[in-house]
């Protein structure tokens, strides 16, 4: 299996340490960004253009509003696009024998993306072991499934760590060094992530949370700043972008 990665940016050179391990080529026109690729991954072909994607199965990470300006030549032996809201329907303006849609996101860096998928079943198989490179992969069953993933998955990150800095100007706040929390928030992340594979988050909640505890006291304070509300709007907001980005 041949790769042609096209677009190397955050998201794209996320991934490419993953994608590393297959027979990759990476199409990058920005051309500081081809030379520190270039450093990084000297064994791996970057170039600025690519004249025939047959042969190829393409991943697609260009800005969504970059893709109605792509011309490629040739018949790609699939295209797996990581493009926010850019439809199956729309994909077909490049030739390919079948489409897939995916939506990994930033942890992709270290090889832990959430990544949800969906398109033909024929490229299913290669997808799920080209993404597996950069993670978990999870299949849903329509592209509406796939924009809801994409909140979660491709935006909540940045949200996450909005809920990190915050934790750490709380704990600075009370008197904690800086670079201490973030050691802290750091552990914490890592290991909730981990128990959240075994226990439902409602149970989880219940387990900490004693009577008139320090647990309550704060849950409290942040139903009070109406927080589970801003991250259900936030989440659908998110979602209706998606279905915007086209």
């Amino acid at each position: 299996m041949k790769l042609l990665l096209i677009g190397a940016g955050n998201m794209g050179g996320a991934m490419l340490k993953g994608l590393s391990s297959f027979d990759i080529t990476v199409v990058e026109a920005y051309e500081p960004r081809q030379k520190e690729l270039k450093d990084l991954y000297p064994n791996i072909t970057i170039v600025d253009s690519c004249d025939d994607v047959s042969g190829f199965v393409v991943i697609l990470a260009i800005k969504p509003q970059s893709f109605p300006n792509l011309t490629l030549n040739g018949t790609a032996e699939g295209l797996i696009s990581i493009m926010a809201g850019v439809k199956i329907e729309d994909l077909k303006n490049v030739s390919a024998k079948s489409y897939i849609r995916s939506m990994p996101n930033i942890a992709a860096l270290v090889n832990k993306s959430a990544t949800a998928i969906t398109g033909d079943v024929e490229l299913k198989e290669t997808a799920v072991e080209v993404l597996s490179s950069i993670g978990s992969v999870t299949w849903v069953d329509t592209e509406k499934d796939l924009d809801i993933a994409t909140a979660i998955a491709g935006s909540a990150p940045a949200w996450i760590a909005m809920v990190a800095e915050a934790l750490s100007d709380g704990a600075v706040k009370c008197g904690l060094k800086r670079d201490e929390s973030y050691k802290f928030i750091q552990g914490l992340f890592e290991g909730m992530g981990e128990v959240l594979k075994e226990e439902h988050p409602a149970i989880l909640k219940d387990k900490v949370t004693s009577p008139a505890g320090t647990t309550i006291a704060g849950l409290a304070k942040l139903e009070e700043g109406k927080v589970r509300d801003s991250f259900i709007k936030a989440t659908e907001a998110a979602f209706n972008r998606a279905n915007q980005t086209q």
